[in-house]
C-alpha cells in the first residue's frame, strides 16, 4: 500500500465515493458510530453517505428509533444502533465515569445528587414520554438541584453515559431525553472481550486503513484494550506497514477508486473523515488544521475535500428562500469550482431549500 493511497481508500470505506447506502441506520451501523454534537451537521454526515436522502429521512429514523443518539465513547454524543448502544456505553463509559471525579467536585456534584436526579428524570419519562431539555432542568430546580454553570449538563452526561437515559426526537431546536430501557429495546450482551473485537472490526472495515492507536482513541479506550480488539479479529483484517506504522483495513473489498480519480465533497464539521483518526496527517496538512478547529477550540469546521485531501472550509447560511454558501480553498482549485458547486447542491437538495447564492474566496 502506498502512503498516498491512504486517503483514497479512506474515502471508500467511509461510503463517501462510492458504496453509499440506501437507509440512514444502515450508515450508523456501517460505520460503527458516528460523531454527532452539532446535530445539523450530524444529518448531513448521514446523509452525504446515503444515494438519496433528506435531513427529514434522518430525522425520521431517529423518531422511528432507528438511530440513537447518546456519548457512548470519548463523552461526546454519537449516533449508533440501537443494538450496539448498551454494549458501546458499556465498554467505554465505565472508564471515562472514572475519570470523571475532578469535575463532579468542580460542580459540587456527588453520587447522592446524581441518584436523586437519576429518580427525577425516571419518574417523569416513564411511559415512554419524551421531556425537552428545559422541562427536564425545570424538573431538577424544583427539586432543588441546582443546573446553573453546566450542573444540568453534566447530570444528563453522566446519567446518560450510566445507560438510563439517551437522547429523543427533537421538538424544534430542543432535544429531548427518553428513558433508554424504554426506548431502545434489550438486546444481546456483549462480554468485553466480545465488545472489544466486534467495535475493531467495525471500526478498521469502515475508516481504514488506520493504525491501532487510531482506533483507542476513536474508541475511548485503552491502547491495550485496542490492541486485544484487533487481535481478535485480525484473521477478517489486512495490514500493511507504511512509514514503520502499522495499517489495519477491512478484507471485504477488493475493487478501490484509483489514486488518480478526481473527487470533490462537501464535509459537514465533525465527520468522520477526520474524527475518526488520531492522526489526521494523511489527510490534513499541519499548516491547515488551524483554519478546521481555530484556536484549537474542540470546534471542527465544515470541509472541503479534494483529491482526498482536506483543501477548504466551507459556510453555510439558512434563508427563507435558499441557502447562502462561502467557501475557503487554502490553495487556487478553479478548476474545481464547478465540482464544489455541484455537491453544495446536492447538500442543498437535502436541506430541501436551493441554492441561492455561492462566493469563493
Amino acid at each position: 500500500m502506498k502512503e498516498q493511497s491512504i486517503p483514497y481508500r479512506r474515502l471508500f470505506n467511509l461510503r463517501i465515493n462510492a458504496g453509499r447506502l440506501d437507509k440512514p441506520e444502515q450508515v450508523v451501523k456501517q460505520l460503527g458510530a458516528m460523531q454527532a454534537q452539532d446535530y445539523h451537521q450530524a444529518l448531513w454526515a448521514i446523509g452525504l453517505r446515503m444515494q438519496a436522502s433528506t435531513a427529514a429521512d434522518i430525522e425520521q429514523a431517529i423518531a422511528d428509533r432507528k438511530i440513537i443518539q447518546t456519548w457512548p465513547m470519548r463523552g461526546t454524543i454519537h449516533f449508533v444502533s440501537p443494538n450496539d448502544v448498551r454494549w458501546l456505553l458499556k465498554l467505554s463509559a465505565a472508564r471515562t465515569l472514572a475519570q470523571d471525579n475532578r469535575r463532579l467536585e468542580q460542580l459540587e456534584l456527588n453520587l447522592e445528587i446524581i441518584e436523586r436526579s437519576k429518580q427525577i428524570m425516571y419518574d417523569a419519562l416513564q411511559g415512554n414520554k419524551q421531556i425537552s431539555r428545559p422541562l427536564l432542568m425545570q424538573l431538577l430546580e424544583e427539586a432543588g438541584i441546582s443546573t446553573n454553570n453546566q450542573r444540568g449538563y453534566h447530570l444528563l452526561w453522566y446519567i446518560a453515559q450510566s445507560g438510563h437515559i439517551c437522547m429523543g426526537p427533537r421538538e424544534g431546536k430542543q432535544q429531548t431525553f427518553v428513558w433508554l430501557d424504554e426506548w431502545v429495546p434489550k438486546s444481546k450482551e456483549l462480554s468485553m472481550s466480545e465488545a472489544l473485537a466486534a467495535l475493531a472490526e467495525r471500526y478498521f472495515t469502515s475508516h481504514g486503513p488506520a493504525t491501532v492507536y487510531d482506533f483507542a482513541w476513536w474508541a475511548g479506550i485503552t491502547l491495550s484494550a485496542a490492541r486485544q480488539g484487533v487481535e481478535a479479529v485480525q484473521s477478517r483484517l489486512v495490514s500493511e506497514k507504511v512509514n514503520n506504522q502499522v495499517y489495519w483495513e477491512g478484507q471485504h473489498i477488493q475493487t478501490r477508486i484509483t489514486d488518480s480519480e478526481s473527487t470533490v465533497y462537501l464535509l459537514p464539521g465533525f465527520d468522520e473523515h477526520l474524527l475518526g483518526y488520531k492522526d489526521r496527517s494523511a489527510v490534513l496538512q499541519a499548516e491547515d488544521a488551524q483554519h478546521i478547529v481555530p484556536g484549537n477550540n474542540g470546534v471542527f469546521r465544515s470541509t472541503i475535500v479534494i483529491d482526498g485531501q482536506v483543501a477548504g472550509i466551507w459556510k453555510r447560511t439558512i434563508k427563507k428562500k435558499g441557502i447562502d454558501i462561502e467557501f475557503h480553498l487554502f490553495a487556487h482549485h478553479q478548476d474545481r469550482e464547478e465540482g464544489i458547486l455541484e455537491t453544495a447542491r446536492r447538500y442543498c437538495g437535502f436541506m430541501g431549500l436551493p441554492l441561492a447564492s455561492t462566493s469563493f474566496t
